[in-house]
C-alpha cells in the first residue's frame, strides 16, 4: 500500500478500486474503548486525528508496540472504517502495513507495529458526508 499523505477524499468509484488493493478481513468488535481494543494493560493514547465528526483515529503505545484504532464518534449502523500502521524500514520505505478495513458498527482495528528506533506511518479512514476519507501521518513518532 502506498501512503496517502495528509487528508484525501475519494469518490465512491475511486475508493472501491483503491480498497481492493488494501482490503483485509476485519476482526470481531468486542472492546469498550480504544485501550481495550489494543489489548488493555499499559496502552495509552499518544496521538489522534479526527475524520470530520464521524470518527477519530487513535494511536496508542504500550512501551514496545504501537496500536491504531479508528473509533466512531456515534457507534451504531455498520459502515466502512479503516485502521492501519507500518514501520519505516532501514531503506526509508514503509512496508508490511497492518490494515483492518471493513464495515463496523463501532471501530476498526487494532492494527499494530513494533517500531523501536524507527518511524511509523499510521492512520485510517471512514466515510465522511458520503465520501470515503483516508488520512495517514507520514513518517512520525520516530525513535
Amino acid at each position: 500500500m502506498t501512503r496517502f499523505g495528509k487528508a484525501l477524499s475519494l469518490t465512491a468509484t475511486t475508493a472501491a478500486v483503491c480498497a481492493a488493493s488494501v482490503m483485509v478481513s476485519g476482526t470481531a468488535e468486542a472492546a469498550s474503548s480504544p485501550i481495550s481494543a489494543c489489548g488493555g494493560g499499559s496502552y495509552h493514547e499518544i496521538d489522534s486525528h479526527k475524520l470530520g465528526s464521524v470518527a477519530t483515529i487513535r494511536l496508542l503505545y504500550n512501551g514496545s508496540t504501537n496500536c491504531v484504532v479508528t473509533w466512531k464518534t456515534n457507534p451504531g449502523g455498520s459502515s466502512r472504517l479503516q485502521a492501519g500502521i507500518a514501520r519505516q524500514e532501514s531503506d526509508g520505505i514503509f512496508r508490511n502495513y497492518d490494515i483492518d478495513d471493513d464495515n463496523y458498527t463501532t471501530y476498526a482495528g487494532p492494527a499494530k507495529a513494533s517500531a523501536a528506533g524507527r518511524c511509523i506511518d499510521w492512520g485510517g479512514g471512514a466515510t465522511v458526508n458520503g465520501v470515503w476519507t483516508v488520512w495517514y501521518s507520514g513518517p512520525s513518532h520516530c525513535g
